[in-house]
């Protein structure tokens, strides 16, 4: 199997990212009038046919998530693309806005054209702020060309682009946090119901996805058969992963599911530096799970990955080699939780405190076998109840260790 692939980045390099033009000129917006000429939900079917998931890690389907955003009734949706991109060793959503902005407003088209929204607003991380006047371009550009406006492509379909910057917190990435700081508010989550499509943005419909959700559903309306035939079962296409850590040749790969955990360091990522052996293996940034070298030869698909222990989340990958015990490691993610945390609800303001505390504990040779158990109990609890995703997933990264490394856990060890 190739363990590379070019169906979501085919477009890299090939045009001049600052002219509509030049973007037209190697089939830009033909996904858009195509899309326009068909039932939106026959655009859903395509979706849920190749088994899309959200790429931004919460992996719900895509088909799915635009059938029944498109089903909810209520006037002015909206259509929010998640680009504030806080994931730890994530960064494969740069690369789609630097290299090929123009494909992701052309999606967003589609997907306001779909469900019914009237405007989309494109919520980048505060970080990437030198690539804000790329998609200001692209917007500008696309409505001058009658691409965004009213009545575009002369179907009576109505629809707006706007730009935001995030404020440096990786709590915005939830759905609910993320639309409160395009409101002006504090950037906290807020409970469910209501579910955001019911009641989102400015408490109208709303429809929020990854750049790499919306960035595939161009390509796959032009070119169906190349994507249905990469992966298999439930893993069909491609996938863009983040590859980071102790490698020769960091940077971001498209792979088709199913090439091995062990193609992608050793073949696309130049190997681990020094030839040093790899301590640990986390998945999907700080919020995913670890795994030791055994899951080398693990295929990365979903359901391989979740066999294994692991998971696909957001598509990073970082490598650990032996310079680093599994406990400075831990503490290290551990830190950027307790920072991160936005305090609103006990679980997990309250559980990353004192995790954070029983693990330095650890470290100095203090921790007693009560102290790690009390640890993985706030880690269950912490999943079972904090209020969003931060708190639900910020132990993943402990309870999988707790599991994979054992003997760091035995009566307080301090080495892996």
């Amino acid at each position: 199997m190739s363990t590379t692939v070019k169906f979501l980045t085919k477009n890299f390099g090939q045009y001049d990212t600052a002219s509509i033009g030049s973007y037209m000129n190697i089939g830009g917006f033909a996904a858009l009038r195509q899309a326009v000429n068909m039932n939106p939900e026959d655009i859903c079917t395509l979706l849920s046919e190749a088994k899309i998931r959200g790429r931004g890690g919460a992996e719900y389907p895509l088909g799915r998530k635009w059938s029944q955003a498109r089903a909810v009734q209520g006037e002015n949706k909206i259509i929010i693309c998640n680009a504030d991109e806080g994931e730890t060793t994530t960064f494969k959503d740069r690369e789609l806005i630097k290299n090929d902005p123009f494909n992701l407003i052309e999606a967003m088209i589609i997907a306001g054209f779909v469900c019914g929204a009237t405007d989309g607003y494109i919520y980048m991380r505060g970080e990437y702020a030198c690539h804000r006047p790329l998609l200001l371009n692209a917007i500008r550009q696309a409505k001058n060309y009658g691409f965004l406006g009213e009545n575009i492509l002369g179907k009576g379909f109505d629809f707006n682009i706007h730009l935001y910057s995030g404020g440096g917190a990786y709590v915005c990435g939830e759905g609910t946090a993320l639309i409160r700081s395009i409101e002006g508010k504090a950037g906290r989550p807020r409970m469910k119901p209501p579910f955001i499509k019911v009641s989102g943005l400015f408490a109208r419909p709303t429809c929020l996805n990854n750049v790499e959700s919306l960035s595939l559903v161009p390509h796959l309306l032009t070119d169906k058969e190349t994507y249905m035939n990469c992966g298999s079962g439930e893993s069909i296409g491609t996938k863009l992963i983040s590859v980071a850590g102790n490698v020769n040749n960091p940077g971001v790969f498209e792979i088709p599911f199913g090439t091995t955990v062990r193609e992608i360091i050793s073949g696309l990522a130049g190997g681990v530096q020094h030839d040093r052996k790899i301590q640990l293996i986390q998945f999907g940034g700080a919020s995913g799970k670890v795994a030791d070298s055994s899951v080398l030869d693990t295929p990365y698909t979903y359901e391989d990955l979740r066999a294994a222990g692991v998971m696909v989340g957001s598509g990073g990958l970082l490598v650990i080699d032996e310079r680093t015990s599994v406990l400075d490691f831990l503490r290290m993610n551990q830190e950027f939780f307790s920072e991160e945390s936005c305090g609103q609800c006990t679980p997990c303001r309250e559980g990353n405190l004192h995790i954070k505390i029983i693990l330095d504990k650890m470290a100095h040779g203090a921790a007693t076998s009560e102290d790690i158990k009390t640890m993985g109990t706030i880690a269950r609890v912490m999943s079972m109840s904090s209020l969003c995703g931060l708190g639900e997933t910020a132990q993943n990264t402990l309870q999988s260790a707790m599991k994979t490394f054992p003997d760091v856990f035995a009566l307080g060890g301090t080495n892996s």
